[in-house]
C-alpha cells in the first residue's frame, strides 16, 4: 500500500511532527519512542512504524539497538563498516603490540554501543583470522597479528 492510499496519511502527518520537533531541537538525539508517539497522537504501533520509516527513509533517523530511533544528523559522519573492522582498527589505532591485552567484550560493548552477543561474534571473527588470541571465559584476549587495513574490505 502506498504511503497515498493511507488513510488521511496520518503516519505522515507524524512524521512531519517529529521533522519539526527534530529542526527545533537541535541537541535532541533521540527520537520519542514508539509508546510516546502513539500516546501523544493517540495512534497505532502500525502508524508510528510507518513514520519512523518515512523519517529513515528521508536520511533523519535510524533505528538503534533495542527498539529505539536516533537523530541522523547532516553534519554527522557514521561509521558503516563491519563491526569487526572497527574493532581491528582499536589494534592499529592503540598502537597495540603482539602479545598485548585487548578490551573485553563489556568494555567494547560500551564503546560502540552494541551488545555483548555482537561484539562476541565480532571478535570470534577476529580470532579465526589470527588477529586476537581466544580469550575464553575468564581469560583476557591477546593481540596475535597487527591487522592490514588493505587487508579487510
Amino acid at each position: 500500500m502506498s504511503e497515498q492510499s493511507s488513510p488521511r496519511g496520518t503516519f505522515l502527518k507524524v512524521a512531519n511532527a517529529v521533522k519539526t520537533r527534530i529542526e527545533a531541537d537541535p541537541d535532541m538525539a533521540e527520537l520519542p519512542s514508539a509508546a510516546e508517539l502513539m500516546r501523544d497522537f493517540k495512534i497505532s504501533r502500525g502508524v508510528v512504524l510507518r513514520a519512523f520509516g518515512v523519517l529513515q527513509r528521508d536520511g533523519i533517523a535510524e533505528p538503534v539497538a533495542g527498539g529505539r530511533w536516533r537523530v541522523r544528523r547532516a553534519s554527522e559522519q557514521t561509521d558503516r563498516r563491519p563491526l569487526e573492522d572497527r574493532i581491528a582498527d582499536i589494534v592499529t589505532d592503540e598502537k597495540l603490540e603482539i602479545g598485548a591485552a585487548f578490551p573485553s567484550a563489556g568494555n567494547l560493548a560500551d564503546r560502540f554501543g552494541v551488545s555483548r552477543p555482537t561484539v562476541t561474534k565480532a571478535l570470534v571473527k577476529l580470532e579465526a583470522a589470527g588477529v586476537l588470541s581466544s580469550g575464553g571465559q575468564g581469560k583476557v584476549r591477546t593481540v596475535r597479528a597487527v591487522p592490514s587495513r588493505e587487508g579487510r574490505s
